[in-house]
């Protein structure tokens, strides 16, 4: 049995999501702190002018944290992520780049199967396990689409969802790094 010192998941150690945990907290509770310090909530100004003001109904608990993110992200994406991107598009020639996006589209598929089990929904359960054995098989490990062109539709179900199917709610918006835009529960 493994220690729990030694506990991994999703590529991080138990040391590194205490410490992401404890981040959001943090910025959650700064988040509040700013709130009721009496910062004027309609003046925005600097690099956050493009953005709506906030009201004092809105429902965003990590606004400062979410700025920081989205200009932590904008920052990155101008900066190394589209030229990445660009120099991938123009150096790769078009049927590359097409096996790139099958093959991590099939695995992708493994996590639509969970999620439609999970959802209880049965045809697109069935219909996305047709797709990953076929793909996985005839389809050299899913390099190649042969699904799509025996039409064999993707069922795409995130957990996000299986959590919402299953009642839990939302939760505030927030902007996670690198991923963007999304809520709690996503």
């Amino acid at each position: 049995m493994k220690s729990l010192s030694s506990f991994e998941w999703r590529g991080l150690t138990l040391r590194e999501w205490r410490l992401g945990a404890a981040s959001l907290l943090l910025a959650a509770s700064s988040a509040g702190a700013w709130a009721q310090a009496g910062q004027p909530a309609a003046v925005v100004a600097g690099p956050d002018a493009g953005m709506p003001a906030p009201s004092a109904g809105d429902a965003d608990p990590f606004e400062p944290f979410n700025r920081t993110m989205y200009r932590f992200n904008d920052g990155l994406d101008r900066a190394v992520l589209k030229p990445v991107a660009t120099t991938y598009r123009d150096v790769l020639p078009s049927f590359v780049r097409t096996g790139v996006g099958n093959f991590f589209g099939n695995i992708g598929d493994v996590w639509n199967l969970a999620n439609n089990v999970m959802q209880l929904k049965l045809q697109g359960s069935a219909e996305t396990f047709m797709r990953l054995n076929v793909n996985t098989v005839f389809g050299l490990g899913g390099l190649l689409d042969i699904a799509s062109e025996a039409g064999i539709g993707r069922h795409t179900e995130d957990f996000g969802q299986t959590l919402g199917y299953w009642g839990v709610p939302a939760g505030p918006y927030v902007v996670l790094p690198l991923f963007g835009p999304s809520t709690v529960r996503d």
